[in-house]
């Protein structure tokens, strides 16, 4: 079964490849791919798929959304998606606005309960929940800050601004994400909270996919500096988090020995938090986080046999919070697909997407294990059938 958008895309990988006077091989020296995939993407034998685009426009120093082109959700997805955040969008832009009489303005305690419980029903994967509960919260959150500023307002503030760059993202809305980061960065440099502003400095550094790996790690770097002379186990948390998110930043350049360096800094601060640490910031930082980073990073490096083994040698708690939980299977999906176990790779999508439907409707990685298993099995299951047409393939 061939996926014209798959054509397509790898069409325009050509057109800019040629335009940057490379060959096939010339390109490939430079991404994490091999000459023969490359070459079966741009005639489009083979899915172009996020992280090969993403690599190919990092290599070409072009923008991810010309090689991918339009985006590939349906008419009425998308319609239904702008109709969810358009809210979402607007409560943000309220930031440097005088700020008008609303009908009421809940006292700080039950914002930050509520700050607290939508951040909440994003790690539980209602998102659609999540989406409707952001604009009145974001609205009356901005009011009491200017109005009466604290430091526990601007702190509920930029929790609940990051929330909105986790809905947006999950979506598929990477400029909302942007825009709530920048109001998220706002907050928190009014709280003075150093821990919030290198979490931002973290979420900044996973958005830019296709960047250059220098600006990744001076993020994560900044994020680590912000937190110079900070001892509480909630900066040791945040610490670890950077070393996370900078073995994903390293994955994506193809630099193994540096996933490696913060995989293992990351663990050695897992044990000095005592193992586990969920309460923090919603992080879910300890071990599982670790492993499952891990994991991540082999997938992003195209080392499949290792991440075979590191995915059966994790075996998530029944605390494991639901979007962690889909990821993981997600990611099962694309390392079975990969290696050849097609069954096990759609009962995984299937799992998933009875955990968590929002989530695993929109994740690359599904769209990724999805178009593979299209090009690699002979006969099409009714199931697979059912997942792509679910997902507007």
């Amino acid at each position: 079964m061939r996926n014209l958008d798959d054509d397509h895309t790898g069409a325009r990988i050509k057109e800019q490849r040629k335009l940057a006077r490379l060959t096939q091989r010339e390109l490939a020296a430079r991404i994490p791919y091999s000459y023969s995939l490359l070459n079966q993407v741009e005639c489009g034998a083979k899915p172009a798929t996020d992280a090969l685009v993403a690599a190919v426009a990092t290599a070409l120093g072009v923008d991810a959304t010309i090689l991918a082109g339009p985006s590939r959700v349906t008419g009425v997805q998308q319609a239904r998606l702008a109709a969810l955040v358009r809210p979402i969008r607007e409560a943000l832009d309220l930031f440097d606005l005088e700020p008008e009489p609303v009908h009421r303005v809940r006292p700080l305690t039950e914002l930050s309960a509520a700050a607290d419980q939508v951040c909440q029903d994003v790690r539980a994967t209602h998102l659609r929940k999540a989406a409707k509960d952001l604009p009145p919260l974001l609205a009356e959150l901005t009011v009491l800050a200017r109005t009466r500023p604290s430091t526990a307002t601007w702190q509920a503030l930029a929790s609940t601004c990051r929330t909105a760059h986790d809905v947006a993202l999950k979506v598929g809305y990477r400029d909302l994400a942007t825009v709530a980061l920048d109001r998220m960065g706002w907050a928190a440099e009014r709280a003075s909270d150093p821990c919030l502003a290198a979490i931002r400095h973290y979420k900044r550094a996973l958005g830019h996919k296709t960047s250059e790996y220098d600006l990744g790690r001076r993020l994560v770097q900044t994020g680590h500096e912000l937190l110079d002379g900070e001892r509480s186990r909630e900066a040791l948390v945040v610490a670890g988090q950077l070393h996370l998110g900078a073995s994903a930043v390293a994955a994506r350049s193809g630099d193994a020995p540096a996933v490696a360096r913060h995989i293992a800094a990351a663990r050695e601060l897992a044990t000095r938090v005592g193992g586990e640490a969920p309460e923090v910031h919603w992080l879910s930082f300890g071990h599982m986080n670790v492993a499952l980073h891990e994991l991540g990073a082999s997938i992003t490096l195209r080392q499949f046999d290792a991440a075979s083994v590191q995915a059966r040698r994790i075996k998530l708690p029944p605390s494991t919070l639901t979007s962690r939980r889909a990821r993981f299977l997600v990611d099962r999906a694309v390392v079975d697909m990969e290696t050849g176990r097609a069954d096990r790779a759609l009962q995984h999508l299937a799992d998933a997407r009875r955990a968590a439907p929002e989530q695993t409707r929109y994740h690359p990685g599904t769209r990724d294990a999805i178009t593979g298993l299209l090009h690699t099995t002979r006969r099409t299951p009714a199931m697979l059938s059912h997942m792509a047409a679910w997902i507007g393939l």
